[in-house]
């Protein structure tokens, strides 16, 4: 299933242009990440979902000045990643991310990685982060206007459907197991 590619939306209230979804890492499949299958290999998606996370974070409000000025930092707390279509090396990407939920301490959001040329859906990373302080290595309630960022965000991105991969629970239905 493709998602659709850029969805505009209306700027906010505060004059933000909040795209849906936000489209954050490009890049290209490295020599590097290919596997003896001849494809991009399966450890190396959660390295690429996990460099979107920077571009996402940023976006959210939670760069790098934010979190060293308030002593706070985020932590993945689970994560399902889909296989959708193979990836071959040069193969250009993008990571789109459409916000699912969030409150004072958690952002749920998917990501979604695209061949950036032709369109088509290759892989998705669900994932929900926790908001830590890093004085006492709990969780703890993000700022109010990172808060208020997610709110005009969740705003903009309710408009787009939710991916069909979220929630996606794994296993064998009853009665399919063959014998061996």
């Amino acid at each position: 299933m493709d998602t659709p590619i850029d969805t505009p939306a209306p700027d906010d209230a505060d004059g933000d242009h909040l795209p849906a979804p936000f489209i954050g890492l490009r890049t290209e499949i490295k020599p590097e990440w290919i596997d003896f299958n001849g494809h991009f290999n399966a450890g190396y998606y959660m390295v690429v979902f996990d460099d979107a996370v920077t571009d996402w974070m940023t976006f959210v409000g939670l760069d790098a000045e934010h979190r060293a000025t308030h002593d706070v930092t985020t932590f993945s707390i689970e994560g399902h990643i889909t296989y959708e279509r193979e990836l071959p090396l040069g193969a250009p990407i993008e990571i789109r991310t459409q916000l699912l939920g969030w409150d004072a301490k958690k952002i749920h959001c998917i990501h979604l990685m695209f061949h950036r040329d032709e369109g088509w859906l290759a892989a998705t990373n669900e994932l929900m982060s926790l908001h830590i302080s890093n004085a006492t290595r709990r969780s703890a309630p993000m700022a109010p206007q990172v808060q208020d960022r997610l709110a005009r965000i969740m705003t903009a991105h309710q408009t787009l459907p939710t991916p069909v991969q979220v929630g996606r629970v794994m296993g064998i239905g009853a009665g399919k197991a063959e014998p061996s």
